[in-house]
């Protein structure tokens, strides 16, 4: 590639993915002069400028990204070479890095975190919380492994492994009408008390889909309040009255404590299809499948079982 090197690509996707030379530095183990230094020798190996630094952040020029693009290829392929040594060994090592969403992480990850890290010892792995938006920028920009998160994406830059379907239940206070229905559909749905999640999480738009509720549909709350949390919502029904949405992974817990206001929808069962997901450029896959293999032991066996119901489309 025109004399660049290795080192050089690493420096040149770095600053694109942080936007500041100083970060890019940081995350690569280098000065920040010696990084400059060396981004400043591919732009004259290369003749072009693939950094305009009049702007912060740090903007990538259009032929920049087209370079930018290409040593991602070309770190992806290098690094996939020791992944092929690795599993022709046999040696289960190496890091992880795994996004997911804030709906799924504190309902998944201590059922399986554990389990992994037993069966996997050599691998090292961390876990960032993240909507959906940001992991699947994070995913094609390769600062991400691989994310867990809600499908389907309908994204052709990237792979989806589906893990589990999780059943959509209604959390009712007892004095809202849902609360005392017996045999529950999703027509009987609406507007009229519901708590959701802010903007910008996927089961928010998983729920309203499923209601068949415009996004700016009046309700009838005591109080308008936006939250990421699934716990937090739950105790504003608790306080206030209303229903929300769940999750089976959220919702399990309180399934047998609180069996009266956790209601199940009548067959064909509203189901949350979660799947780790990651680039077509990605190289690690004997460590994500170890990953889900983890998940798939460590969640209720029925939760395998798609035919059990219907997915509920989010986008």
């Amino acid at each position: 590639m025109l004399g660049l090197n290795l080192q050089q690509l690493e420096y040149l996707v770095a600053v694109d993915n942080y936007k500041q030379f100083t970060i890019a530095a940081e995350k690569c183990f280098v000065t920040q002069p010696t990084l400059s230094m060396q981004i400043k020798k591919a732009e004259e190996q290369l003749g072009i400028v693939i950094f305009d630094r009049s702007k912060q952040p740090v903007l990538t020029t259009p032929v920049g990204q087209s370079i930018v693009n290409q040593a991602r290829v070309v770190m992806n392929e290098y690094n996939r070479l020791e992944e092929i040594v690795r599993e022709e060994s046999g040696r289960i090592e190496g890091q992880l890095t795994i996004g997911i969403i804030p709906s799924v992480a504190p309902y998944l990850l201590p059922r399986f975190v554990g389990h992994f890290k037993a069966q996997n010892p050599l691998v090292s792995i961390s876990f960032k919380e993240m909507i959906t938006e940001e992991l699947v920028k994070a995913l094609k920009k390769d600062v991400l492994d691989a994310a867990i998160l809600v499908t389907p994406l309908h994204d052709k830059e990237l792979i989806e492994q589906q893990l589990f379907y999780e059943d959509v239940l209604i959390y009712a206070h007892p004095s809202h009408p849902l609360h005392s229905v017996e045999t529950l559909t999703a027509d009987m749905l609406t507007s009229s008390g519901l708590w959701l999640l802010d903007e910008g999480h996927c089961f928010r738009s998983q729920v309203l889909n499923l209601c068949e509720i415009q996004e700016n549909a009046s309700s009838d709350l005591p109080l308008h309040f936006e939250s990421g949390s699934l716990d937090t919502i739950r105790k504003m029904v608790d306080a206030e009255g209303g229903y929300t949405l769940m999750p089976g992974l959220a919702a399990e817990e309180l399934f047998f404590e609180l069996h009266k206001q956790v209601k199940e929808f009548e067959s064909p069962v509203p189901l949350r299809e979660v799947s780790i997901v990651y680039s077509r450029a990605f190289y690690k896959r004997l460590l994500i499948e170890r990953l889900s293999e983890s998940v798939k032991a460590n969640v209720p066996e029925e939760m395998l079982d798609q035919d059990r119901g219907q997915v509920v489309e989010w986008q």
